[in-house]
């Protein structure tokens, strides 16, 4: 389990986040809020990459700072931004990855061969990473996250650049690791998690502002669609995919 208790980041005056608490167990969470809500923040927390100034955050009830190390083994982490190295293959950059996640040698190969399947880009692999689309960097970066199998995985934005037909792949295979591991998915794009998420975390000004089902969420803003829930609590802060787009 995965828990947020009372997390509260400054930036000088500016708040990013407020007295956040969060439980998370097995399964798929979606994060949405417009720019500026805090997202990034948080996932930054979560992944140990940011210091929160008050809260803690623990696994299976121990804090990140006791667990070290072992926490990072059992985290993968698909960061927004591609900062990748346009020299290497896509291949090498995972055997780098993997080797910086302690897999073993042996092993290597497979969980590679593994990942790039998983992202559709086996054929790509030998290619220099400096010729991909940015949506195919952004399926190796996916791909690194789960290389391996990772307890809990955070994705932020993991379709950003990809076209309707990839992003319903990739939608699958999120939804495909969702009973053996927790899933945490920050994203612009509803219909992307509205059909695969356990739950949605609603925040806005560092706040979340509600956390449920979708038909929950649905039923106590009395709409038939996230779409429209988003709609109701965002308004137009934020350019947004919706629903009907793909």
């Amino acid at each position: 389990m995965l828990e947020l208790c009372e997390i509260t980041k400054k930036y000088k005056e500016k708040t990013a986040l407020n007295c956040i608490s969060l439980s998370l167990d097995h399964g798929i969470y979606g994060l949405l809020g417009p720019n500026g809500a805090g997202k990034s923040t948080l996932m930054n927390i979560i992944t140990g990459n940011l210091q929160p100034d008050s809260g803690t955050v623990k696994w299976n009830g121990e804090s990140l700072q006791s667990l070290g190390a072992v926490y990072r083994s059992l985290l993968g982490y698909a960061p927004q931004q591609q900062g990748m190295y346009d020299t290497f293959s896509g291949r090498r950059f995972l055997s780098y990855m993997a080797t910086l996640k302690g897999i073993a040698k042996k092993d290597m190969g497979t969980e590679i061969e593994r990942v790039l399947t998983y992202v559709n880009m086996a054929e790509a692999a030998d290619r220099p990473i400096g010729t991909y689309s940015g949506g195919m960097k952004q399926r190796i970066l996916i791909a690194q996250a789960v290389l391996g199998k990772p307890e809990l995985v955070v994705l932020d934005e993991p379709t950003a650049g990809l076209d309707p037909k990839e992003r319903v792949r990739i939608r699958e295979r999120i939804s495909a690791l969702a009973d053996e591991k927790i899933i945490l998915v920050s994203t612009h794009v509803v219909s992307d998690i509205e059909s695969i998420a356990k739950e949605i975390i609603l925040i806005k000004a560092g706040t979340i502002i509600d956390h449920a089902a979708v038909d929950g969420l649905c039923q106590k803003y009395q709409v038939s669609r996230l779409e429209d829930v988003y709609m109701k609590l965002f308004g137009e802060e934020e350019d947004h995919v919706p629903v009907d787009s793909l």
